[in-house]
């Protein structure tokens, strides 16, 4: 959420902005959320002339009382009460603009980087950099979904009787490769000097709020029926409600964690569940970090951020590449995003596995998260990567890993949380 006075001052490079992002019908939303800013001012000015004026009037009638001039105490007490109802009227009204004034607000997209390209959507996203060489062996990769049924570790079917479609089970040691990625990045995480934090994993809508838009809300998450709790679709919403309404020292920032916790999410929309392998599903498990720092320095953490996550999947021997998302493919409170995408040897493409996200101000401006300076409070600055998300880093780590004999090769740095095992192989 922009501050109002940013608004009301850069009125044009607001409207450029929602332009750039290719959501034409908000930019009526400038002029209406500066009408109403003006009128809120009004509104607050007279009230604070009545006060000004009510206190005054208080004075006097004591003074007359002293005097024992009865008659025109009496007017004045009655000018009090006339007050006293205009500013009932007053501040009922301001209070009613000042909710509508926040609605409009938090639909107004962020300010995007000026490095961000511009763009419709995730078709026009720009390749940034590739690390490690994209390899198709010369024997068949079977669909990953075949793959761990073959090794007796997926069983989608009874997930369908229990739970419907988009849920599965893990099973054996495709189940213990799963723990095994995550327990890595969890430790690759804590090495690189971030806490590590489990969080709740339901939250209430004010924190919803104020970490995502409306529309990311309907389009993502559960809600608890009869409850104002929400199943969190990423551990960030939490790990960054943990600081709602919280003043940081200057001195303790920045403020650095991982977060492991389940996901979920409805994916709903265009597109839709798969049918049979694990890449769109209603739950799954991810290591998260989130950086809450000073503005200035964000640009340098978000690099550090997606560097962390390659580092990981090259770990894994898996060959990734990262894509700047381009202006239209970025949600209305980041600054500026990429993607990490995952090779798939089978499909000869690249696959989305984790995101990296800065949002400068929008987050702490929503919650309340501000920083002690000697010049007084200040928002902070907050962001988010995926570390590695599964079962998608199970679909890239089977395929660049899966061997002619149907085995698949465990990375190295895997084996001490697979008990020392080299490959997973059919029973």
């Amino acid at each position: 959420m922009l501050d109002i006075k940013f608004v009301r001052e850069n009125k044009d490079a607001v409207k450029e902005n929602i332009k750039k992002k290719f959501q034409d019908e908000k930019l009526p939303l400038v002029d209406e959320v500066i009408e109403l800013d003006e009128k809120i001012r009004e509104l607050k000015l007279e009230g604070d002339n009545l006060r000004q004026e009510r206190n005054a009037v208080s004075g006097e009638i004591g003074a007359l009382m002293r005097d024992k001039k009865v008659d025109e105490a009496n007017v004045k007490k009655a000018r009090v009460g006339e007050i006293n109802e205009r500013l009932l009227t007053v501040e009922k009204e301001e209070g009613e603009l000042q909710e509508t004034l926040k609605g409009k607000m938090m639909i107004i997209p962020q300010m995007i980087d000026p490095s961000v390209p511009i763009g419709k959507d995730d078709t026009e996203n720009v390749e940034i950099e590739r690390f490690g060489d994209p390899v198709v062996p010369s024997y068949e990769i079977p669909h990953h979904a075949d793959i761990c049924m073959a090794l007796s570790g997926l069983d989608k079917d009874s997930a369908g009787r229990t739970s419907g479609n988009g849920f599965y089970y893990l099973v054996g040691d495709i189940a213990r490769l799963h723990e095994a990625m995550i327990a890595y990045a969890r430790d690759y995480m804590i090495e690189q000097g971030f806490t590590y934090c489990i969080p709740p994993f339901m939250i209430h809508s004010d924190v919803v709020t104020g970490v995502m838009s409306f529309k990311e809300m309907d389009a993502m998450m559960y809600k608890i029926e009869g409850e104002d709790l929400y199943l969190i679709g990423t551990s960030e919403h939490s790990m960054i409600g943990r600081f709602k309404g919280q003043i940081i020292k200057e001195e303790e920032l920045p403020i650095t964690m991982t977060s492991y916790s389940p996901c979920f999410r409805k994916e709903g929309g265009s597109h839709g569940l798969e049918e049979r392998g694990l890449y769109r599903v209603h739950q799954f498990e991810k290591q998260e970090m989130i950086v809450i720092c000073k503005p200035e320095d964000a640009m340098d953490w978000y690099n550090k951020m997606w560097s962390y996550t390659v580092d990981v999947f090259r770990h894994l021997d898996i060959p990734v590449r990262t894509l700047e998302c381009c202006s239209g493919d970025l949600a209305d409170l980041k600054v500026k995003s990429c993607d990490v995408e995952a090779w798939s040897p089978r499909q000869q493409k690249y696959f989305e596995v984790g995101s990296c996200s800065t949002l400068g101000d929008a987050q702490a401006r929503r919650l309340g998260i501000r920083m002690k300076t000697n010049e007084g409070n200040k928002l902070v600055a907050t962001l988010n990567n995926t570390v590695l998300a599964s079962p998608r880093a199970i679909i890239a780590l089977v395929e660049n890993n899966y061997q002619e004999d149907g085995s698949i090769k465990i990375p190295e740095v895997l084996r001490p949380y697979m008990g020392g095992k080299e490959k997973i192989e059919k029973k």
